[in-house]
């Protein structure tokens, strides 16, 4: 056989092999299921029969789980199996839908506040990435993720700009892969994930719509009830969300409850005047500390106003955003203490310095009062 010939035979056979590597792959990802990705990312076991479960036996892994297995036994114990009671006892009348803006892709709050929610709004800056897949390449990844998440295991909030840093220099990209741990550990199962977007109009649409990219995900908890997380990236300045039609999204799923944290003191600002608007035409409940609606806005024959904890002012960095009012109707109250830390006022653990404000909207009086 000459040469070329055997060149020839040479190059099919490659492209016979490449070919079958490719369509494997391919086999392969479409049968890891989104539950089992979410597993995986978290530190948690996956079925022996899962295409993932291979990857489980690297040490890397297994290094990657036992950190999660204590950070999340540490984050219970000082902060989840206390919010839990605080929230059985304090809020009483939930509303099915949550809006949690500015949180970023912090599920984990979301669902320890408000746990019966059956639609999760969840808005920020941070983009929302591909669809994660463990390869070869991204199971290298996990300790960016881990890294991602060290600010909101041990202070309850996110540093966006460290946490977006960290992630987009990775494989695993992006705000899913966070949701998809924090569903995990918060006993979830994930049944349905796609990407989406809202046009102008508020209409949820395929990826690529000229509005607020997002991502829509059906989980369930161990009672099996089907429940919706969206998590869309957008600007809730005011000049954003004319642009992206992301309240009349929100607009269209009717009253519900809304949970404000670590939120910047942004709606302190005129510039958000929009969103803080929405929110208080909206919720029937806003469970929020001091860095979300400031006093004033709260028009007190609308609202029943219970504090919790200590206020002592905003963190450095927001200098210049403490609330008279705030302080005095702290001071009048006599509020209870919180026995967990929250917000940028985190200390720790212990709650001495953290704040939370429950705003609950009057019911009206009848025709007859």
């Amino acid at each position: 056989m000459g040469n070329m010939s055997k060149i020839a035979l040479f190059m099919k056979a490659a492209a016979v092999g490449l070919t079958y590597l490719v369509l494997s792959h391919a086999a392969w990802a479409q049968s890891a299921s989104a539950d089992d990705t979410a597993r995986f990312l978290a530190g948690m076991d996956v079925a022996a029969e899962s295409p993932l479960a291979k990857f489980a036996r690297d040490p890397g892994w297994q290094q990657h789980a036992r950190y999660f297995d204590s950070a999340w036994k540490q984050l219970e114990r000082r902060q989840l199996s206390k919010i839990r009671p605080w929230t059985e006892q304090n809020l009483k009348q939930r509303q099915p839908t949550l809006f949690y803006m500015f949180s970023g892709p912090d599920f984990l709050y979301a669902d320890a506040f408000f746990p019966g929610a059956s639609t999760y709004v969840l808005a920020g800056l941070e983009p929302v990435g591909p669809l994660p897949e463990i390869t070869e390449r991204t199971r290298h990844s996990l300790s960016s993720l881990r890294a991602s998440l060290n600010t909101v295991l041990n202070y309850s909030f996110f540093i966006t700009a460290e946490m977006r840093g960290r992630l987009s220099a990775s494989q695993l990209s992006g705000t899913l892969p966070i949701l998809y741990v924090f569903l995990a550990r918060a006993g979830k199962t994930i049944r349905e994930v796609s990407l989406v977007s809202i046009d102008k109009d508020g209409l949820v649409q395929a990826p690529g719509a000229k509005g607020a990219p997002g991502v829509k995900i059906v989980f369930a908890g161990g009672d099996g009830v089907s429940r919706t997380l969206y998590y869309f990236r957008t600007d809730l300045s005011d000049g954003g969300v004319r642009q992206s039609g992301f309240l009349q999204f929100c607009e269209k799923l009717g009253a519900g409850d809304a949970l404000l944290k670590s939120a910047s003191y942004l709606m302190h600002s005129e510039g958000f005047s929009k969103v803080r608007q929405f929110v208080l035409d909206r919720s029937r409940t806003i469970v929020q500390d001091d860095s979300g609606i400031p006093l004033r806005s709260f028009k007190l024959e609308q609202w029943e106003l219970r504090p919790y904890g200590t206020y002592v002012g905003p963190i450095a960095i927001f200098g210049g955003r403490g609330e008279a009012k705030l302080r005095e109707l702290f001071r009048k109250s006599n509020p209870p203490k919180l026995d967990f830390g929250v917000g940028y006022r985190w200390r720790g653990w212990r709650g001495h310095d953290s704040n939370l404000l429950i705003a609950v909207k009057k019911t009206p009086p009848t025709a007859s009062q």
